[in-house]
C-alpha cells in the first residue's frame, strides 16, 4: 500500500474483472477507499473483498451503467458511505460481436450505445455533480485503440469508444476551470475476459499489430489510470492517453 491518493475515494465501473477489477485494486494499493460497481454481483463483491483481505477498505454496489436510475443511486450510495467522490474511472463496456456494419443488428448497436457511450455520459453526469459541490475531483473514461483507428468488424464499438474520447475531451473544457480533471486512457489489447473471446486468429493478428510484441497486463493500463487521477497529473485535462504498446504510433 501507498500513501498516494491516501484518504481519497475512488469509484470503478465495470469492477468485476478485467481492467476494472485492477484499477480497483490499484486505487487501493495506493491508499484510497474503493466502490466497486458493477452488474455482477458475485464477481464485484469478489474485488471488494480482495481488496479489503489486503489491507485496503472497499464496497460494492451492484449498477447498470446503461441506467440513469443506477447510476444516480450509485454516486448518492458513495456519498452517503464516504462524504465524497475524488476519483472515477469509467470502464463499463461491451466488445460486441464481430460483425461487418451491413449484418450488425439495430439491438447489438443499441446495446454498444447505451452501455460504452450513453453509460459514461450518465456516469459523468452524476459523478460531476457530486465532484462539483467539493470544488475538485479526477476522472478517468476508459476509450480504446478502436477508438482512434478503424478496426474491421468492429464498426460499432470504435464508433461508441471514438464517441467516449470526443465525449470527454468536451466535458474536460466544461469543468476544467471548476478545478475537475478528466482525461481518457485508451488501451491497446489487453488480456481480459473480453479479449478472450476473440478466434484464435484475430488475438494473433492482434498482438503482431503492436510494436511491442505482447498484449498488455489490465494491471498496466490500471497505473495509468491511478496517476491520471494523482497530484502527478495535476495539469492533464482533456488528455487522452494511448496505452497501447505503441499501436497507434506505427
Amino acid at each position: 500500500m501507498s500513501s498516494q491518493l491516501y484518504g481519497k475515494v475512488a469509484l470503478v465501473t465495470g469492477a468485476s474483472s478485467g481492467i476494472g477489477k485492477a484499477t480497483a485494486i490499484a486505487f487501493a494499493r495506493a491508499g484510497a477507499k474503493v466502490v466497486a460497481a458493477s452488474r455482477r454481483t458475485t464477481e464485484g463483491e469478489e474485488t471488494a473483498h480482495y481488496i479489503q483481505e489486503i489491507g485496503g477498505e472497499a464496497i460494492f454496489i451492484k449498477t447498470d451503467v446503461s441506467k440513469a436510475a443506477d447510476v444516480e443511486t450509485l454516486i448518492e450510495k458513495t456519498i452517503d458511505i464516504y462524504g465524497r467522490l475524488d476519483c472515477a474511472c469509467n470502464n463499463a463496456g461491451l466488445g460486441g460481436a464481430a460483425s461487418p456494419i451491413a449484418d450488425m443488428s439495430e439491438k447489438d448497436w443499441d446495446q454498444l450505445v447505451d452501455v460504452n457511450l450513453k453509460g459514461t455520459w450518465l456516469c459523468l453526469k452524476y459523478q460531476i455533480r457530486a465532484m462539483l459541490k467539493q470544488g475538485s475531483g479526477a476522472i478517468v473514461n476508459i476509450a480504446s485503440a478502436a477508438g482512434v483507428v478503424g478496426f474491421p468488424g468492429f464498426t460499432g464499438y470504435c464508433a461508441t469508444k471514438g464517441g467516449v474520447i470526443a465525449l470527454s475531451r468536451a466535458a474536460a473544457m466544461e469543468y476544467a476551470k471548476a478545478g475537475i480533471r478528466i482525461n481518457v486512457v485508451s488501451p491497446g489489447a489487453i488480456a481480459t475476459d473480453m479479449l478472450a473471446t476473440l478466434p484464435t486468429d484475430v488475438l494473433a493478428q492482434l498482438t503482431a499489430m503492436h510494436p511491442i510484441g505482447r498484449i498488455a497486463k489490465p494491471e498496466e493500463v490500471a497505473e495509468s489510470v491511478v496517476w491520471l487521477c494523482s497530484d502527478g497529473s495535476s495539469f492533464l485535462v482533456g488528455h487522452n492517453m494511448m496505452v497501447d504498446g505503441g499501436y497507434t504510433a506505427q
